[in-house]
């Protein structure tokens, strides 16, 4: 754990804190820790008390829900400075969602208690939090629409372009997850998209190595997304 208060210069600063006084992100830094995560590191588990307003400073993490089986229902996987593990800390005392490092990832966590208070102090910092907590639900809810009206071709092409568009910006990059993990994020079997990279691959839309991936003809995949 970390309490070097380097606020100041923090990428987030801009997104939401920029609307923060000086005197305010002094006592942010005061109230702020970082904590390490490698990957597969658990986060924090559904169930779980809500101690701390948290945001994503480097890597990537999953948000996911366990079935009464033990499977897991992957919700999104997302990049830093989404605010994916907030999404119900202001209405319920425990996280409704498990969260876990997909990369070494490391995160910030505020006090919640100190974003009350600073929140009923300063209201445009209380609307711009909840904004971006807005836009991240909106998110979330489109995506999973959008993967639920495609076929199976379809949610492992939507995906793979999701990897190369929104996460890495690049059509080469390592698969962060599993096979049965993008199968528990489409609703799929993990059978279903082996066998669909397979295809892929064969069609010359990819190559993979291993977990390395890379898009051959990213018009045909982005074709296989939209009409999947």
């Amino acid at each position: 754990m970390d309490r070097k208060c380097i606020c100041e210069n923090c990428e987030f600063r801009n997104i939401v804190f920029s609307l923060l006084s000086d005197q305010e992100v002094q006592d942010l830094c005061n109230n702020k820790h970082e904590f390490s995560f490698a990957k597969g590191e658990l986060i924090h588990r559904e169930g779980d008390p809500v101690v701390y307003f948290k945001y994503l400073k480097s890597g990537l993490v999953k948000l996911y829900r366990t079935t009464s089986t033990g499977e897991e229902q992957v919700i999104t996987i997302t990049k830093p400075f989404e605010f994916v593990s907030n999404i119900n800390i202001f209405s319920d005392e425990r996280y409704s969602y498990s969260v876990a490092a997909v990369e070494d990832s490391v995160v910030c966590a505020v006090k919640l208690d100190f974003i009350r208070k600073i929140s009923l102090a300063n209201g445009s910092f209380a609307m711009g939090l909840l904004s971006k907590i807005s836009k991240v639900n909106e998110k979330i809810i489109i995506q999973t629409l959008d993967i639920r009206q495609r076929n199976l071709a379809g949610r492992v092409a939507y995906i793979l372009l999701y990897f190369a568009n929104e996460i890495y910006g690049t059509r080469v990059f390592d698969l962060p997850v599993s096979r049965q993990e993008i199968a528990d994020f489409i609703g799929m079997s993990s059978a279903n998209v082996i066998r669909t990279l397979s295809d892929f691959k064969k069609d010359g839309i990819l190559k993979v190595n291993g977990k390395t991936i890379e898009i051959s003809d990213i018009g045909r995949l982005e074709t296989m997304s939209r009409i999947g």
